[in-house]
Parts: C-alpha cells; sequence; structure tokens
C-alpha cells in the first residue's frame, strides 16, 4: 500500500454559511493536500419542514442544506454524524439530512436506515488505499438508536450508539442504610412493579434507586462499563472493514466524563477505544465535550479522545421549536436571540465565555503499509472574541494563541504517557 495522508478535525457544529476570505482558502489548501479528510457532521439540514423531537441534546441542532457546500468546499470528504443531536428532528430530520448527505456525494457513517446500516462501515477510494470509517456514539438517548427489522415488521432509523452502565460503588454499611433509606419511599414503586409485571428485567446484582445503579465496593466511587451487545457488534464491523479495506478509522462521540472534568474521558471510553485498536482500527477519533482531551499512543496508534471543534456556531442557529423556550420560561413572542442570552445570561456563562470550546487543532499524519508517521497538531482558533454573530469560524491560530493551544494539549495528553513538542508553530507526537 502506498502512503496514505490522513487530517482529522472535530465537531463541524455549523448553522450559517462561511465566507469565503483568506482563512477559508487557507484552511482549503492546507486540507486539500490530504487523501482523507474528516469531520464530524454535528448538523441537521433540512428546511423545517420536520417536526422536532420534544428533547434535544442541547439545543436543537439545525441548518439549511446549502451550508454542505461550505464543507464541500473546504475539500472535507469524509463525515459521521452519529451524535447527541442525530434525533433532535425526530426521523424526519434524519431522513432528510440523509437525503442531501446523498444528494451531495459525501460519504457519511453512524446513522442508518436501521442499526445495520448505521453500524456499517462507509469506504474512501483513494489512490493511495481505501480507507474505512465507521461512526459510534455514545451520547444519545435511546430513542435515537437504530433497531434493526424483524421479518414483519420495519427497522428504525438511527444512530449506531455504544450504550453503556455506570455504576456507583458505596460500602457495604452505606449500601444498607441506602436500601433502608429508599425503601422508606416510592422512588422505587414504579420499577418494583414493573418488574413483578414482567416489563422490566429484576436487577440480580446490586441496586436501583429509580434508574439509578449502586453496588457494594470496597471503596467508594464511580465507573462506567460499556454494553458488550453493543461493543461486539462495533467490533464485527471493524473486522469487517479491516478485510475490506486499508486502513480503519473508528470514530466516537461522546459527551461522557470522569467526574466533573470535561477533559477526562470516562471509563468505558478508554476501554472501548482500546477494544478498537485492538480488534483491527488504525485510530480512534473522539469528539464531543466541545473542547480537546488528550492524546494517548496504543500499540503505536493514535487515540484521540475528543478533536474538540472545527466549527461551532451553536449560538447562531436559525429557528427552535416551542421546548427551547419553555426552557427559559419564554413565550410565543420571543425570539431565538431572547432564548439564547438567557441561556448564557447575556454571554456571560457556559460554552458561550469557555475559550476552549473556541480553540482547537486538527490531526494530521500518513500511513504507510500499518506504520503511521509522526502527528502533527495544527492549532485553529475559533474566532472566540468576536461576538455571537462571527464566533465559531475557524482559522489557523496566531503564534502566541499556538503555543498556548498546543501547551494544554500537551499538559492533558502527559497523564497518558504522550510526549507534544511545540515545533515550527504546531505539536510534534514522534511514533517509534
Amino acid at each position: 500500500m502506498a502512503e496514505v495522508s490522513i487530517c482529522l478535525t472535530g465537531d463541524s457544529f455549523i448553522t450559517q454559511r462561511l465566507p469565503r476570505d483568506n482563512k477559508f482558502f487557507a484552511l482549503r489548501e492546507f486540507l486539500s493536500k490530504h487523501d482523507v479528510r474528516f469531520t464530524n457532521f454535528e448538523i441537521l439540514l433540512h428546511d423545517f419542514e420536520v417536526y422536532p423531537a420534544p428533547v434535544s441534546g442541547g439545543t436543537w441542532a439545525c441548518a439549511r442544506p446549502a451550508v454542505l457546500q461550505d464543507l464541500k468546499d473546504l475539500s472535507l470528504n469524509m463525515f459521521t454524524w452519529a451524535n447527541n443531536h442525530t434525533i433532535d428532528w425526530n426521523l424526519g430530520g434524519i431522513l432528510t439530512t440523509m437525503r442531501h448527505l446523498d444528494e451531495g456525494g459525501c460519504l457519511h457513517a453512524g446513522v442508518g436506515r436501521n442499526l445495520e446500516e448505521a453500524t456499517q462501515p462507509k469506504y474512501l477510494d483513494t489512490p493511495q488505499g481505501r480507507v474505512a470509517i465507521i461512526g459510534v456514539t455514545s451520547t444519545m438517548n435511546e430513542w435515537g438508536m437504530a433497531s434493526n427489522p424483524r421479518r414483519d415488521v420495519l427497522g428504525r432509523p438511527g444512530a449506531n450508539v455504544l450504550r453503556y452502565t455506570q455504576i456507583h460503588k458505596v460500602k457495604a454499611e452505606d449500601f444498607a442504610k441506602l436500601k433502608e433509606i429508599v425503601d422508606q419511599t416510592e422512588v422505587n414503586s414504579n420499577r418494583l412493579l414493573n418488574e413483578k409485571e414482567g416489563f422490566t428485567k429484576p436487577l440480580t446484582d446490586g441496586y436501583y434507586v429509580g434508574n439509578i445503579r449502586f453496588e457494594i465496593g470496597e471503596e467508594a466511587g464511580t465507573i462506567t462499563k460499556m454494553n458488550m451487545v453493543d461493543a461486539n457488534r462495533i467490533v464485527r464491523a471493524i473486522k469487517e472493514a479491516k478485510r475490506q479495506a486499508n486502513i480503519v478509522l473508528v470514530s466516537h462521540h461522546s459527551h461522557e466524563r470522569k467526574g466533573l472534568d470535561k477533559h477526562l474521558p470516562a471509563d468505558f471510553c478508554r476501554d472501548f477505544a482500546k477494544l478498537c485498536i485492538d480488534s483491527g482500527a488504525d485510530a480512534y477519533v473522539g469528539h464531543g465535550p466541545h473542547i480537546w482531551r488528550g492524546v494517548e499512543i496504543y500499540n503505536n496508534h493514535p487515540i484521540f479522545y475528543s478533536l474538540g471543534d472545527f466549527i461551532f456556531q451553536n449560538d447562531c442557529v436559525e429557528r427552535q421549536p416551542t421546548e427551547f423556550y419553555n426552557l427559559y420560561d419564554m413565550g410565543p413572542d420571543n425570539t431565538v436571540a431572547d432564548g439564547l442570552d438567557a441561556r448564557s445570561a447575556n454571554d456571560t456563562r457556559g460554552l458561550a465565555v469557555d475559550h476552549q470550546c473556541y480553540e482547537s487543532a486538527m490531526a494530521s499524519f500518513k500511513i504507510t503499509d500499518g506504520k503511521i508517521s509522526d502527528i502533527e497538531l495544527i492549532p485553529l482558533e475559533l474566532n472566540f472574541k468576536a461576538g455571537r454573530a462571527l464566533r465559531g469560524r475557524p482559522g489557523f491560530a496566531g503564534p502566541e494563541a499556538a503555543e498556548r493551544i498546543i501547551g494544554e494539549i500537551a499538559e492533558l495528553s502527559a497523564p497518558y504517557g504522550t510526549y507534544i513538542q511545540f515545533i515550527g508553530g504546531k505539536g510534534v507526537i514522534e511514533m517509534k
């Protein structure tokens, strides 16, 4: 196999058109030098002819279909869109987005008309080799998960979801006190009745408080475990792709974290990333929390726990449904701007004031016969200080910001044993 060059970007939450300015053309020139140009497409495409879901992934993510042309003009050629916004506009939003991606000739993975299709690897044929992408999300309401058909029932469109279990460990004496307190209330009455009537499986190991699971442990704490039914399905797809392609990438969208620190991936994410590499993936591509997480080199393959944002126009959505306004006690005469002002307390809280959501990096490397070259991290700035109307547009970072961004990524990566140097305005990870 000849050398295949890859550039990975994070979330593209694009809701408005990108101007063809110097920043745009500079990014396009850089991206177009690579065979594979990946982004996570975190938006749904429609002209508001579809019905919104009653809840969302945070914002009811939507844009006019024309924004897709901007990503194509940037030369991006590989998309995944399994994420917490996939079901924001119900099944209609999934189907319109799928139609626009297909009509635009975009290679996309992670969502399908049924679970088999959502899990299926998609292939990019380059002159140098064939590259597979598999899209996965863990941040998703279960009703957004695709399902497979039966002989007598249709499958359901949706995302390829890796579910997980969160288990809270408490010491034996505290476990007994917990049960004693809960049993004095009706917190578990619905669950117990559903178990009695056969609508829910009884828990054989541990104890539920509502839907929160507790178990006895030597030390108190919380762990997460991936759902092995989902994991095994994804592993089958990786092994299939390994036989059908030269290079396999797995894209995983996950907001789940360890404790309160958004920079730290949840336990199950780290386990899943290594499972992907062990099963044949050449790289694990994480995204979701809108900030960078560290890089781990595992068996000479990169694990990017989160690549942060590539485009982040979360505060420029055109329309939102009634439920959005209800969150802020607003009525039919209020506008999107009113709701965004309330959510951000007039741009004084939340994602709008977190500079790390608007500072990022692209990952660039080459693969030749399974061997990965040194990895370069190219810093980006997303107009953090430009105000709502211009915030979220990407461009190469200036010298001072570039050094700070790479320094932050290096600090996040150090606990995984990854050393990142700042050389020539970019981060460099030397591969063995």
